[in-house]
């Protein structure tokens, strides 16, 4: 196994320990919230699936990025929820049902809407994706779905050992995560700033933008729902989003650059949004 290969692999068990500390506090009726909701989930795949690919696809062809950086851009606008987001989503206020109905609803949706999706943008826009439905799903069942499963079935049989795995496996994921993303940001040297400099970063920026927007439009009356949503149209699952940019492009290493790199852009475009809705909900 190359070192690259294990930095994505440790990326994915990190993703999955994420999903399953969200498991520890969740259970069966949380996560088939918004499939028993179907105005909830019609917003959420409109903002989701139909606003954000098009922004993307938009973004993409009339800005002169680089392949890497477009293909990257596309996949994350088709991408489910990325497992940091619900807790973020919840300290912003949200509601915990709709936080973790919204991610499962998403990561299925996803395993058949995606190749759907890849093949209608290669018709109609002319950019060439591939991403085979066995691939989408050895990624989303075993490293979200599963340990989702999981966290909710020990919540469920033993409440308490849920409670002190929290804090531990918490733990132990935030490493993983940092563990994985660290030597791509120390290995990256010019390559990641010339990432950064050809309209990747203004692509990258707008697409976050929109995200919050769009959520927040379209999350309905309830300003838990639209804090929520809007985080989670704005900022998009890293492993699938990498997965669709190596079925595409030759380069691994630039893209995972690139998915770096629009995290963290999501992250600090979010946080103002964060701040002014934390005060918005609270007086709600």
């Amino acid at each position: 196994m190359t070192l690259l290969a294990l930095i994505v692999l440790t990326l994915k068990f990190s993703i999955a320990l994420n999903i399953f500390v969200l498991g520890l506090t969740a259970t069966y009726r949380d996560a088939t919230h918004v499939f028993r909701k179907p105005t909830k989930f019609l917003r959420a795949f409109l903002s989701m699936n139909v606003v954000m690919p098009l922004v993307a696809i938009s973004l993409a062809l009339v800005l002169d990025l680089n392949q890497a950086s477009r293909v990257v851009l596309i996949a994350l606008s088709l991408s489910p929820v990325p497992p940091v987001l619900p807790k973020k989503a919840l300290k912003a206020g949200g509601h915990e049902n709709y936080a973790v109905g919204l991610l499962v609803a998403a990561s299925v949706v996803a395993i058949v809407f995606i190749p759907l999706a890849v093949e209608l943008i290669e018709r109609v826009f002319g950019v060439p994706l591939q991403m085979p439905v066995t691939t989408l799903a050895m990624i989303l069942i075993p490293f979200l779905l599963v340990p989702l499963a999981a966290g909710m079935a020990v919540r469920a049989a033993a409440p308490a050992l849920a409670e002190r795995l929290l804090k531990p496996v918490g733990m132990a994921a935030t490493g993983l995560l940092l563990l994985s993303a660290l030597p791509i940001l120390i290995g990256a040297g010019q390559s990641f700033l010339s990432v950064i400099g050809d309209g990747t970063l203004l692509a990258f920026t707008a697409f976050a933008l929109a995200g919050l927007a769009a959520g927040h439009l379209l999350g309905g009356p309830d300003a838990e729902d639209r804090t929520v949503l809007a985080l989670y149209s704005s900022a998009r699952h890293p492993g699938v989003a990498i997965a669709i940019a190596q079925a595409n492009f030759p380069d691994l290493n630039l893209a995972l650059q690139a998915a770096l790199l629009a995290l963290i852009v999501a992250a600090i475009v979010s946080a103002p949004y964060l701040k002014w809705t934390k005060r918005h909900v609270v007086r709600v």
